[in-house]
Parts: C-alpha cells; sequence; structure tokens
C-alpha cells in the first residue's frame, strides 16, 4: 500500500473503501470494534468492553455537564472551526483576527431552542473584507489564511469514512452499544431515540435526521479543528503546543455536546494529522508554508516589536497558559480511558509526519524530527491508534519539548544568527536512553526534565542550561555549560569553555573524577553569600584547575581552595 501523504487525495467521496480511499484505510482500526452493516442500524459490535465504555463516556459527561458547558459546546458546534482554532493563539489571538481579517456571529449561545438553524455569518459592522474562519486571504495574514484553507481543502473531508463506518451518533446508541431506531416525534415533530445521551436540544433540532448521512466516525468536526490548529502551528510555532491543546479542547466540546462519542473523536484527530502532515508535505504547497510562516513572524513581530516573540506569545491574557494543565488534558483525551489491549508495538512513525515539527524544531534535520515522534508517541494498545501507519499515536504535544528518549547518541547545532527556536529553545520532557547529547553551534539549549540517557553529553559550542544530564559522563570543550541546580554525573571534564554555577550548589562526581584543564567556573552570587568556604566541586579524584574563576557582581572575588576530591571557594570583597 502506498504512505498516506503519498495517496492522501484519493479522499474523496466517490471512494468509499479500505482499497480506494487512504483516509478510510488510516482509519481501518475501527474494523476491529465495529462490523459496518448493510444499512445504518444493522452494524455488529465486535468488541463489547471498547464500544459500551464508549458510549457510557458521553452518558456520563452529558448528565453531568454544567450550562455554561453545554453553551459552550453550542458556540463551538455552530462556529467556523477555523476561526475557533484562533483562541489557541492566546495573546496574539487578538492581533491575528485584526490582521487577518477574520470575524464570526456566533459568540454566545441562544436562550432556549431556536426555532431555526443557527449558521456563522459575517457580522454587521465588520471591516470591508473580512471573512470567516482563518480569515481573508487578501490580508495581512492572507498566506497563513490560505494555509488554513489549503490545509483544509478538497481531500479533507471526513465524509467518504463517515459512509464507509456507518458507526452511528451516540444518542442512536444504549450504554450496551445496541443501535435504537426512531421511536416517536415531540411536539415540535422531530424523532426521539431511547438513548441515555442527553443532547442539547437547540443542537439536535438542527440535525439531518437521516441516520444514513449523519454517522458518527469520525468527527468531522474534530477534523476541522485539528486541522486548522496544526496549519496555524506550522505558520506561528511560537504557540504550538498551546494549538495542539487548542485543539483537543475544542474536539472534546463535541462529546459535551452528546453529538459525538470518544471513538469519533480520536478518530477525527487521527485522520487530520495525518491530512495535515500530508498537505504540508506536498511539493505543490512549499511556497505557501513557507511564505505563510515568514509572513507570521514579520506581522507579529511589528505588531508587538518584541525581540522574542516567544515571550511575546506568552505575556498575557490565555486560556492555555498553564502547561502542566494542558498536559493533563492531553494524555487524558488522547484514548479516554477506553479499554486497552496489551499490546506492545513498536513505534514506526508514518512517512511524512516529520513535517509536523518543521517549523517547532527547525534546528533539527528530518530524521532527526522522526525520531522525536518516535521517542514521544503514545503507548501502543488502543486499537484505533495502532492503525495503518499509527497516525493516532503521534504526541504532538510531547514531541514540542523535543526528544523522549536519546537511543543514539544525538547531535545538535542551533543557529543563533537564526533567532526564534534556533536561538533558545527548551527541551521539558524526562529523556531516557543509551545514547548521548552532543551540544554544538551558536544557540542556548535548555534541558528542564529529570533526565536519566547514559550516552554522555558533551558541550562544543553555544550554551546548555540543565538542571539534569543523566547519567554518563558530561565533557565541556567550548562554550557554555550553565547548572540550574546542582548536579550528579559519573565523570566531568572540562578543557574550555564557561561553567557556571550558583553558590551553593555542587558538581558532584563522587564516584568517579572532574579534570580540569583550562576554561573558566562562573559563580553567580544570591542576595548575600556565606563568608566561609563552599563546595563547588566533589569528586573521587580531582586533577587539575580553572583558567580563571569569576563571579557575577562587581567588587568581589572567589579565592579557591583545590584538594584531591574537589574544590570549594570562599567569596570575598575586593579589599579583603
Amino acid at each position: 500500500m502506498l504512505a498516506f501523504v503519498d495517496n492522501y487525495r484519493t479522499n474523496v467521496s466517490a471512494n468509499r473503501t479500505v482499497d480506494t480511499n487512504a483516509a478510510v484505510r488510516a482509519l481501518s482500526g475501527m474494523q476491529r470494534l465495529w462490523r459496518t452493516g448493510a444499512t445504518w442500524n444493522d452494524g455488529r459490535v465486535l468488541n463489547p468492553l471498547v464500544l459500551r465504555a464508549n458510549v457510557r463516556h458521553v452518558v456520563a459527561v452529558t448528565r453531568s455537564r454544567t450550562q455554561a458547558q453545554a453553551e459552550r459546546a453550542f458556540i463551538f458546534d455552530r462556529q467556523h472551526q477555523s476561526y475557533a482554532a484562533i483562541g489557541g493563539l492566546g495573546p496574539l489571538a487578538d492581533l491575528y483576527r485584526q490582521g487577518a481579517k477574520a470575524v464570526t456571529s456566533i459568540t454566545t449561545a441562544p436562550v432556549g431552542t431556536p426555532p431555526t438553524t443557527i449558521d456563522d455569518a459575517i457580522p454587521p459592522g465588520a471591516p470591508a473584507g473580512s471573512a470567516l474562519g482563518a480569515g481573508a486571504e487578501d490580508s495581512e495574514l492572507g498566506l497563513v489564511a490560505r494555509l488554513v484553507n489549503t490545509v483544509r481543502g478538497p481531500f479533507a473531508s471526513g465524509n467518504p469514512s463517515k459512509y464507509a463506518y456507518q458507526y452511528p451518533r451516540p444518542w442512536r446508541l444504549t450504554t450496551d452499544s445496541r443501535v435504537v431506531d426512531t421511536g416517536r416525534v415531540d411536539a415540535l415533530g422531530y424523532p426521539v431515540y431511547e438513548s441515555d445521551v442527553v443532547v442539547a436540544p437547540q443542537l439536535l433540532r438542527q440535525r439531518s435526521t437521516s441516520p444514513i448521512d449523519d454517522a458518527g466516525y469520525p468527527s468531522g468536526h474534530t477534523n476541522a479543528f485539528h486541522l486548522a490548529c496544526l496549519a496555524l502551528a506550522y505558520a506561528i510555532p511560537e504557540r504550538f503546543q498551546e494549538l495542539v491543546a487548542r485543539a483537543y479542547d475544542l474536539a472534546d466540546t463535541r462529546i459535551v455536546a452528546g453529538m459525538h462519542s470518544p471513538l469519533d473523536v480520536i478518530g477525527g484527530r487521527i485522520l487530520a494529522t495525518a491530512l495535515a502532515a500530508a498537505t504540508l508535505a506536498d511539493p505543490a504547497n512549499a511556497t505557501l508554508k513557507a511564505g505563510a510562516r515568514e509572513q507570521a513572524l514579520r506581522y507579529f513581530t511589528a505588531q508587538t516589536g518584541a525581540d522574542n516573540l516567544y515571550e511575546r506569545a506568552h505575556t498575557g491574557p490565555d486560556d492555555y497558559a498553564d502547561r502542566r494543565a494542558n498536559a493533563a488534558m492531553v494524555a487524558a483525551h488522547s484514548t479516554y480511558g477506553l479499554p486497552g489491549s496489551a499490546a506492545r508495538t513498536p513505534m514506526t512513525v508514518p512517512k511524512g509526519a516529520e513535517v509536523l515539527l518543521e517549523t517547532r524544531l527547525p534546528y533539527l534535520d528530518a530524521s532527526q524530527r522522526r525520531e522525536v515522534l518516535r521517542t514521544t508517541a503514545f503507548p501502543a494498545g488502543n486499537p484505533l491508534m495502532d492503525g495503518p501507519e499509527q497516525w493516532g499515536r503521534l504526541n504532538l504535544f510531547a514531541a514540542a519539548d523535543g526528544y523522549g528518549a536519546f537511543d543514539a547518541d544525538v547531535r545538535v547545532s542551533m543557529d543563533a544568527a537564526l533567532g526564534g527556536f534556533c536561538a533558545n529553545d527548551s527541551w521539558r520532557n524526562d529523556i531516557s536512553g543509551v545514547g548521548g547529547l552532543v551540544k554544538a553551534g551558536s544557540g542556548t539549549l535548555t534541558l528542564t526534565g529529570r533526565n536519566q540517557y547514559r550516552g554522555g553529553t558533551r558541550v562544543e559550542a553555544g550554551s546548555l542550561v540543565a538542571s539534569s544530564l543523566g547519567t554518563g559522563p558530561v565533557d565541556l570543550c567550548d562554550g557554555t555549560l550553565r547548572l540550574t541546580q546542582g548536579l550528579c554525573v559519573s565523570n566531568y571534564r572540562q578543557a574550555g569553555g564557561r561553567l557556571v554555577v550558583r553558590l551553593g550548589d555542587v558538581l558532584d562526581a563522587a564516584g568517579g573524577s572532574i579534570v580540569v584543564s583550562g576554561g573558566v567556573l562562573e559563580i553567580l552570587l544570591g542576595s548575600s553569600w556565606p563568608h566561609g568556604q563552599v563546595r563547588v566541586l566533589t569528586a573521587r579524584r580531582m586533577h587539575g584547575r580553572f583558567a580563571a574563576i569569576t563571579v557575577d557582581r562587581p567588587g568581589v572575588r572567589a579565592v579557591p581552595s583545590y584538594s584531591s576530591t574537589g574544590m570549594s571557594i570562599r567569596i570575598l570583597r575586593e579589599h579583603e
């Protein structure tokens, strides 16, 4: 079979089988759970454990939702999905709406049950040239809007897969996954289904009542939310992780509304991830995606006057400011806790998926970005996510935080002159593995995780800032190594460069050696410091001396005291 990225244009309405449509094939993990019937209501449950849990989750959510949650779900049901994605830009969102001339008429939920369908429209008084969704293509951010529209283009629909699988909406299923026919009609003449799922009346009234044309798997809204967010994340990677979180958040409103089940939402995410990668990897879109990224960077830099756009993109009102909360949401919504299997299928990154990280990790090459995706993937065991090419196992939120493991040595070369992430980036994952890290280039890389990689660390240029460097040896050849806390290593060697240590923190190689044959030790002082000796280096054996020791405060100096097992310093004022 051709890879999805080479075959995504087969996703058109005329193709509705695994053999003819790449999207239907990518979603075929559903065939392990549900067998499509000849009609909409005679499908067969193949895995009752998963399918019952699937519907019961919707029942629990819809019966416990608050009025505010129901209203929010209504807004995102009716609002243009590409406009809803803009909320993931946080402090940049209003600037984006202005520059793209993006508007919506759906900002509040109606009181009661509306008599007619409510659709998004250009609101009265909108600026000339305004457009729904991602905005106007002739605006200041027109290339970004066009990129979103292209990613959500003619091959991006979930409808062929809906017809292929015919898995009913949750409100057409009982809690044991039995399909229920229309039992009666209400006072307005709308069908009533004998299900425990509670659908907001104002939403159900606006649905097509033809079940065969209204299947649930995959969720079309979820597909659209993720497509729009991933396109924006490519053009504005300063908000990459928050836009991924936004997509998961928006997709969950489909369950809150009672319109979709977890399986529908997971399927929509899988489809969108594959489609976004395929569209961005398509050579036909190479000029557009590069232009959109350049245009967004130029626009936001000019509008904010920020030297560091990443910092500006994270300063101000932001629904996704809490990274830990975002990570927890993504983890919870990745599978919704549906029963899995004990499968431990090794992760194989789908062809072309690395393009999704192209602007977020620009200093890595394609093979390195693939390794990031592999080492940060969701665990195996979910039948949908384990499907063909494993698109569902890609955890883009975690991948934005760099490697999850060094299974071979990794060399990172960052060019600070290029700015952005090439000048300064942080990896927040807890990195494991047998390999090591070589930091090269003039940029600054910060490691904040609890790292356990065993292959050692070598700094050749630029700056490496870390609280943990695994369990292997550390070699400072040139550049700067800055410790943000005390550090335990097997061995430490410094031939040049600059080691920066906060007074009170200790570089500990108690089980090995410290060898210093040059370079500088810089001591960072707090508001006060002890007058006695303070340990800085500890080792089983220490050899050599620094070429110089500096202090980051004028008028004071550091007096070293070397021994065979380490080094201490005493801070003195210049006149002492």
